[in-house]
């Protein structure tokens, strides 16, 4: 029997902070798809939306780039119960305000068990949970 493959979009504009991320998600059974920034994150979800079973962001994706709060806005536009872990360095003020419901945030520096963690514990609720909930 084949295993599911659980394909998460990885928004990260950082190229050793986005290796970083692959590889602990990888090690935890994910397939990573990667966008560079916000724009290539949204051409990707608008393309095929279901090929994505989660996403996981940077907040702060560069200057001239939307930002994380943007994908997952518009991720779940595409798709309502899409799982969204943020990543970020910033205080967590800011994810109550912005952030999707039913998401999770994980503060910089993380341990690559945190992410695992979090993705499936989105994956395993089926989201849908009314207002951001923090990460392990």
């Amino acid at each position: 029997m084949l295993a599911e493959v659980v394909n998460v979009l990885v928004v990260e504009d950082e190229p050793l902070v986005m290796m970083s991320l692959e590889e602990a998600l990888e090690e935890g059974g994910f397939t990573v798809v990667q966008a560079a920034n916000g724009e290539e994150a949204i051409r990707l979800l608008e393309r095929s939306p279901g090929d994505f079973r989660a996403v996981l962001t940077d907040v702060n994706l560069g200057r001239d780039s939307l930002t994380g709060w943007d994908v997952a806005r518009r991720a779940r536009e595409l798709k309502p119960h899409c799982p969204v872990v943020y990543v970020t360095a910033n205080p967590a003020t800011e994810w109550t305000a912005y952030g999707v419901p039913g998401s999770l945030l994980v503060a910089k520096p993380f341990v690559p068990a945190q992410l695992i963690t979090a993705v499936s514990q989105l994956l395993t609720a089926g989201n849908g949970v009314p207002g951001p909930a923090a990460a392990p």
